[in-house]
């Protein structure tokens, strides 16, 4: 009999993934509230117990998930990963947060975020779309089978909530805010901290407001200082390893989050022209439809495991023509229908 062998996606995209732990900063200071010691939890994670003594220390992304679940089984508290997040600012960002304060319009700022923030986090994306009345500003998490998803996002999420609070104002509030997960057996907090409309299970995970909000001046724009820490945040790009399937990986991951993939605007994000990166792109061994392919393989895969989206959801999220050519792209990835996988993966976190 003949045997087939699974086809996956290239693989080149980064699954190194850091974050700088300034971003994690309110897990000491929430285990402290419910009276747990920092010091065992570093440990039991394999992490030093000096590890949050400096702002600028990177550990692993996927250690970094641990870390939460593993926080959020010895508190008790299924939403840590919230009450983590609500003591991260944008003064938490450090030059980069300086910058989006003081920035000329709450658009700039949301730009300035998106360009940089690969410099602090690699492990997820920011993701910003802006249609009709409204405009988002979301995080999408890339590294595959990553750990305690649901914990990260609920903190990225009260982060970038306290984000836009800073630089719009108190009067500043979200529409709804949505999120890539199950939804949790109490969502009193949730409500609480945002006081509007939630939606659990969804295909990303975001804040909507308001888009009159996007042409405001930040409470603390100042042209001057803008300019000053704009070059800093240039002069570490400019020390930043220069890699084009990351940077197009990265590209991707935020179009993918927002439902729709275009080759000519990766080329204008990355200034250049199709023939050159696909130039590049084929000296590193790979291609465009590739990394597309890796991309959508680590979402789909994503979402299989943290929400209850059909393949139909699933197929229009990831940018598919229908249902059916979504089934035959997961099943080239792992010779099975997507149903059959994610029956497969509960069944094997459950045991």
């Amino acid at each position: 009999m003949r045997q087939t062998t699974r086809r996956q996606p290239d693989e080149r995209p980064d699954d190194s993934g850091t974050v700088r732990v300034a971003a994690l900063a309110g897990i000491p200071a929430v285990l402290r509230e419910h009276d747990v010691e920092l010091a065992p939890v570093l440990v039991a994670m394999g992490l030093s117990v000096s590890t949050f003594d400096h702002s600028e220390t990177r550990i692993s992304y996927r250690t970094a998930g641990r870390l939460l679940q593993h926080c959020a089984t010895v508190t008790g508290r299924r939403h840590f990963g919230l009450l983590a997040g609500q003591h991260a600012t944008a003064s938490s960002l450090g030059t980069l947060g300086e910058l989006i304060q003081r920035s000329a319009t709450v658009q700039s700022a949301l730009d300035s975020l998106i360009a940089h923030l690969h410099l602090q986090t690699r492990g997820g994306v920011p993701t910003h779309s802006v249609d009709g009345t409204h405009a988002s500003l979301g995080y999408a998490i890339y590294l595959r089978d990553m750990p305690g998803t649901a914990q990260a996002y609920d903190l990225v999420t009260a982060f970038e909530f306290n984000i836009l609070k800073t630089i719009c104002g108190p009067r500043w509030s979200p529409v709804e805010v949505s999120f890539a997960h199950a939804e949790p057996s109490d969502i009193r907090p949730y409500k609480q901290l945002f006081g509007c409309r939630l939606q659990f299970g969804a295909d990303r995970t975001e804040l909507r407001f308001k888009k009159q909000w996007l042409a405001q001046p930040p409470v603390g724009s100042d042209a001057v200082q803008h300019g000053l820490l704009q070059r800093q945040l240039l002069e570490q790009e400019a020390i930043a390893p220069d890699d084009v399937v990351s940077h197009v990986s990265e590209a991707l991951r935020r179009m993918v989050a927002n439902g729709r993939v275009n080759e000519t605007l990766v080329c204008d994000l990355l200034a250049t022209t199709r023939r050159t990166l696909h130039r590049k792109l084929a000296a590193r061994g790979t291609t465009f439809r590739a990394l597309v392919e890796a991309v959508r393989y680590e979402v789909a895969r994503q979402l299989l495991t943290d929400t209850d989206m059909t393949t139909a959801e699933l197929a229009s999220s990831l940018d598919y023509a229908d249902a059916s050519a979504f089934n035959r792209a997961f099943r080239r990835w792992t010779d099975m229908p997507p149903a059959a996988w994610r029956a497969r993966i509960r069944s094997n976190a459950s045991a």
